[in-house]
């Protein structure tokens, strides 16, 4: 191994290492699934800020976004990454403060629970549709973070997809099954502030190495609709593929997903003082426009690069590694660009374990709390209910593993379908369930099933038809998901006495 794969390789395990050690450390602060899944409401607001967000961007933003901008241009990364930067900021203003007083007013730990218990559903029918929804979405996104850890240390190492793949999924399991909630926000803040690192230096270097900002510029503006929000560069034919409103409507549509993160939301139910969102609010929402813009001229950057000779030539979704070429070409000028290298390539893992854990926390609540101990009614002590919590952690993670284990699947593509999933089945609820009394739980149903159905069936059979319909599926199921809550609620009987009591009561806290 050569001097500069040493330091590349040394830098990636002084940062793995790390990560295992918080986990540790934080194992011993569980006492109950309390701490295991929430971290006792502890989350100051900085590290509630960053936590969620680099929960939210996965791998998807140091290789998916750059990938999608490197070969099409602006139009599709940037209405995206505008959609999701309008998303970022309407949920930390509009439900962080009031989920986080209405779960700990009806007492939930996880989402279904708080869908289950804001409507008082004591047959959990809402906890066990939420928690299969959960799990049906969560493992494909968990298998894409797996997957970008595979393809970082197969173009890195030249080794094996597969073992590079399976020893990545175990360091992300070891430090989440140990520390929990609490482990999983401290090194997501750990790894937002790698991530933004990693950024900085691909711009900086890449810049410099393609002739400067405005050879960038230029070269972008030599491609057909390659610099600009209305077209498209088509990368068959050379030529600018017009983008209609309602396609940029449907990018749009992806600030909508932010509503039914199950793994960001946890983050408001689980800040230590919701008078201070305010202050997670700004952090979260300049940190990422500011880290999706980056990531957006990355790709810019990559193609100048590329037309100059500097490095090869990358299509479909091999098209993902750009920000891993860079970075290798950074690593061959000297010992110290492969230290710097090497924290770029740590800040991509940053991206996948900081989803990776949440979503893993995420899908093992609803496995254990919300279906053997909502739904099956098992009776689990506390420590039983740990093991529980961690057994069905590593059953997740392995059932992503095998999803994984094909290095050609898309990471942006597997991260878009299951982002619409979580957008259309709990978003309108979400809505619904916090700001409409009259909802009620058979609304909440037909929204889940109506969202859930219809992800799939445009997903995989309408949009095939064209035109019109080839368009992101969270718009149309978002849409038709929340019809069917206030369509469903106003036909069925309004709610009891005691949840519009307790609707009240959550509003006269937002107004103190």
């Amino acid at each position: 191994m050569t001097g500069t794969l040493v330091a590349i390789f040394g830098t990636i395990i002084v940062y793995l290492s790390g990560m295992m050690i918080i986990g540790i450390i934080y194992s011993k602060k569980n006492k109950d699934v309390s701490d295991f899944y929430l971290g006792g409401r502890k989350l100051g607001p900085l590290v509630a800020a960053m936590s969620a967000e680099a929960s939210d961007m996965s791998s998807w933003l140091l290789m998916g976004l750059p990938g999608v901008a490197y070969l099409t241009g602006g139009a599709e990364a940037g209405w995206t990454a505008i959609g999701l930067a309008i998303g970022t900021y309407l949920n930390w203003l509009i439900v962080a403060k009031r989920l986080r007083i209405y779960s700990q007013k009806t007492n939930s730990l996880t989402i279904p629970e708080f869908f289950s218990n804001r409507y008082h559903d004591s047959n959990n029918i809402l906890k066990g549709i939420s928690a299969v929804i959960i799990l049906v979405f969560f493992v494909p996104y968990t298998a894409s973070g797996f997957s970008a850890c595979g393809k970082l240390f197969e173009t890195l190492f030249d080794t094996d997809y597969h073992i590079a793949m399976l020893i990545s999924a175990a360091v992300i399991i070891i430090y989440t099954c140990s520390g929990g909630f609490l482990a999983a926000s401290f090194t997501d803040f750990i790894q937002s502030i790698v991530m933004t690192f990693s950024l900085i230096a691909i711009l900086v270097f890449g810049v410099s190495k393609a002739g400067g900002m405005d050879n960038v510029i230029e070269n972008a503006k030599s491609l057909a609709g390659y610099f600009s929000l209305s077209d498209i560069h088509n990368v068959e034919t050379g030529a600018a593929d017009h983008y209609s409103t309602l396609t940029i409507a449907s990018l749009l549509a992806w600030g909508l997903g932010y509503f039914g993160m199950p793994h960001v939301l946890l983050r408001f139910m689980a800040t230590e003082n919701e008078n201070k969102l305010k202050i997670s609010r700004r952090i979260a929402t300049v940190w990422v426009i500011i880290s999706m813009a980056v990531a957006v001229f990355i790709g810019f950057i990559g193609n100048a690069l590329t037309a100059g000779g500097i490095i090869e030539k990358l299509d479909g979704s091999n098209s993902e590694r750009i920000i891993i070429k860079i970075s290798m070409y950074m690593s061959e000028h000297s010992i110290f660009l492969a230290i710097i290298a090497g924290l770029v390539f740590a800040g991509i893992l940053a991206c996948t374990m900081s989803t990776s854990d949440s979503q893993l926390l995420a899908a093992s609540s609803s496995m254990s709390e919300d279906l053997l101990k909502g739904v099956f009614k098992m009776k689990l002590s506390d420590k039983t209910s740990m093991l529980v919590a961690r057994g069905a952690l590593i059953v997740i993670a392995v059932l992503g593993v095998v999803l994984a284990w094909n290095p050609d699947s898309s990471v942006f593509r597997v991260v878009s379908f299951a982002w619409a999933g979580f957008g259309a089945t709990f978003g309108p609820v979400m809505l619904a369930a916090l700001f409409w009394k009259r909802s009620n739980r058979y609304g909440a149903m037909a929204g889940m099933l109506v969202g859930g159905i219809t992800i799939f069936v445009w997903k995989f059979g309408i949009s095939k038809l064209g035109g019109a319909f080839a368009i992101y599926e969270l718009l149309p199921a978002f849409i038709l998901a929340a019809i069917a809550i206030v369509v469903v609620s106003l036909v069925t009987k309004q709610p009891e006495k005691e949840i519009i009591d307790e609707y009240q009561e959550v509003n006269a806290l937002m107004k103190k």
